[in-house]
């Protein structure tokens, strides 16, 4: 009763919508916010909500692409929590939400080390992303966030790459937000119809940036480092 009651206080207080829970193997969020992120705002700015749609047969995979601090890391946990949220009978920050339950979420983000066990920050990366491969199913979240970028760039990518087509593949219709700074993975959507591109947009003036911090279709056109 108390975690029931604290449910719906925050989703009054916080202007949560009743997810829509199916059998379905789709996700659907429209204006969909992250639930920490948007209480921290500084006063006069305001979290901007994003849609995101995913299933198991024509946007399996969105490869999301666009500058540090603009916003990737964000949106993948988002997605993350609204679907969990859900799932333990929560209210969740968006509009609306139509949500086919998911066994399992997976992710590989941060960067850290285990020095310990003799395992480098890239021996890391490589470990978890491994076990997230021999794990996945077709009602899997799969989240990762800059795959590659322990080594060179072009091993880097080709591992991105990899990975990609693997899920693509022979991940069982995992579903998957990949948010890397490889723009020239986008191309990959020419060749495997359940790969769609996104990116975070940007407006720049005098090689000032400015975070519009809104998702839309298509690539972004360099990696901004």
């Amino acid at each position: 009763l108390d975690v029931l009651s604290g449910f719906a206080d925050l989703a009054v207080s916080n202007n949560y919508c009743r997810p829509k829970m199916n059998d379905s193997k789709v996700i659907d969020i429209r204006q969909g916010r992250h639930p920490v992120i948007e209480t921290m705002m500084q006063a006069g700015e305001e979290f901007v909500p994003n849609d995101i749609y995913l299933d198991n047969e024509k946007q399996q995979i969105i490869i999301l692409t666009g500058p540090n601090m603009a916003g990737k890391s964000a949106l993948l946990r988002q997605t993350a929590l609204i679907v969990l949220m859900a799932q333990v009978g929560c209210y969740v920050p968006a509009a609306e939400a139509t949500l086919g339950y998911c066994d399992k979420i997976f992710t590989r983000v941060g960067a850290s080390d285990n020095i310990s066990r003799g395992e480098s920050t890239f021996m890391v990366e490589m470990l978890e992303t491994s076990m997230i491969l021999h794990n996945l199913s077709s009602r899997s979240l799969v989240l990762l966030d800059e795959i590659g970028r322990g080594t060179s760039t072009y091993d880097g990518m080709s591992i991105a790459r990899a990975i990609v087509e693997y899920i693509h593949e022979y991940g069982d219709g995992a579903k998957t937000l990949f948010a890397t700074h490889y723009h020239e993975l986008n191309v990959m959507t020419k060749t495997y119809p359940q790969i769609k591109s996104y990116r975070i947009t940007i407006t720049e003036n005098n090689g000032e940036i400015e975070f519009l911090r809104k998702i839309v279709q298509g690539g972004a056109s360099k990696s901004y480092g």
